[in-house]
């Protein structure tokens, strides 16, 4: 009889034993899969980020003192590139603004009013009638664009010069690493 009580003890044991092992089992599974659920829409979340990183990088490269109008056309502006500024910088060696904004390209549009020199490449021969300056040359990656005033002082008939700003697109191309 007393091996029987403990045969049966034994088994008891084992049921609980077996029990434990399958209700860790299932919390680790379901633990696993909040875990899944929780973490699915991560990948989503750091795109949205660094898209809206991005967009934030055009408006700091644009008001950046390279780019800036800042008092040159009266007040402070935001979002405003002085494209005499520009046309200097791209005339200069870029060489020592490489990776200073940790980007892969460059390069700068006029969207308003359109013309027909507007897709033409900006040089020192053909400024102001030219639509696009590209400072940084880039042909992977994603492009991050943004509008932007683009202005600079112009001489009329009379002598007279006076502020001429025009609708523009700053285009930021950084690498998907």
């Amino acid at each position: 009889m007393k091996k029987e009580l403990n045969k049966k003890a034994q088994i008891k044991v084992q049921q609980m034993a077996f029990m434990l092992i399958a209700v860790t089992i299932f919390l680790v599974m379901a633990g696993m899969f909040i875990l899944m659920i929780r973490f699915s829409s991560l990948k989503d979340t750091a795109k949205l980020l660094e898209e809206k990183n991005a967009l934030l990088l055009t408006s700091k490269v644009a008001d950046s003192p390279e780019f800036s109008c800042g008092n040159a056309f009266g007040s402070p502006r935001s979002n405003c590139i002085d494209t005499d500024k520009v046309m200097a910088l791209k005339g200069s060696r870029l060489q020592n603004y490489d990776g200073f904004w940790g980007i892969d390209g460059l390069e700068i549009r006029k969207v308003y009013p359109a013309e027909a020199s507007s897709s033409a490449e900006c040089s020192l021969e053909n400024y102001p009638q030219c639509g696009r300056i590209t400072l940084i040359e880039s042909s992977k990656g994603t492009g991050i664009s943004n509008f932007v005033s683009l202005c600079r002082k112009e001489q009329n008939q009379d002598s007279l010069v006076y502020d001429k700003c025009e609708i523009g697109m700053i285009i930021i191309t950084y690498g998907n690493d």
